[in-house]
C-alpha cells in the first residue's frame, strides 16, 4: 500500500483542518488515519496514482494547512519517503523510480515532530544496486531521522 502522510503546518492542528471541512472530510472519510508524526495525518491508498490524486483532489487544504506531503511508495523503496513532487513526476513518468534516490532531504526528528532538512546527495549506486550509507545528521541532536527523495528543483531551494 501506498502511504500519504501530511505534516501540518505549526500552530495549525492537520487532523481538525482537514476534518471539519466537508469536501476533505469526504476525500478522507474511505481511509483509516494514522499519525506517524506529531501533527500529521496518514492514509493508505492502493497506488501511487491514487496517492497523487488524493493530494491534488485536497490541494486547496494542502497549500493552507500543510508544510509537507511525503508518499512512501513500496515499489521504489520500503523505507524513505518520496516528495509530493517527485512522487507525480514518477506517476508522470518524466522521472523513473530508478531514478529517484540521488537527492534526499533528511530530516531529524524531535518529540515526534520532523526538524529542518540536511540536504544530501547520493551520486552512484554499489554494485548489488543499492544507494551508498546516507550521513548522519548533524543540525542537532535527534532521536532518529526521516529520509525524503526529492527532486532536482526542490533540492536547489
Amino acid at each position: 500500500m501506498t502511504v500519504v502522510c501530511l505534516l501540518g503546518e505549526q500552530g495549525t492542528d492537520v487532523q481538525y483542518e482537514l476534518l471539519s471541512r466537508e469536501t476533505a472530510r469526504e476525500a478522507l472519510i474511505t481511509y483509516s488515519f494514522a499519525e506517524p508524526f506529531r501533527n500529521s495525518l496518514a492514509v493508505e491508498t492502493v497506488s501511487l496514482g491514487a496517492a497523487v490524486s488524493l493530494c491534488n483532489d485536497l490541494d486547496w487544504y494542502l497549500l493552507r494547512f500543510v508544510d509537507q506531503t511525503i508518499i512512501r511508495e513500496p515499489s521504489i523503496t520500503s523505507d524513505e519517503w518520496l516528495s509530493r513532487s517527485l512522487a507525480t513526476a514518477v506517476r508522470d513518468e518524466q522521472i523513473p523510480p530508478s531514478k529517484t534516490g540521488e537527492r534526499l532531504a533528511i530530516y531529524g526528528v524531535v518529540d515526534g515532530s520532523p526538524t529542518e532538512p540536511m540536504y544530501v546527495t547520493r551520486r552512484a549506486k554499489t554494485e548489488d544496486s543499492s544507494y551508498k550509507t546516507l550521513p548522519s545528521y548533524d543540525l542537532r541532536q535527534v532521536e532518529e531521522t526521516v529520509v525524503v527523495r526529492v527532486t532536482a528543483n526542490e533540492f536547489n531551494e
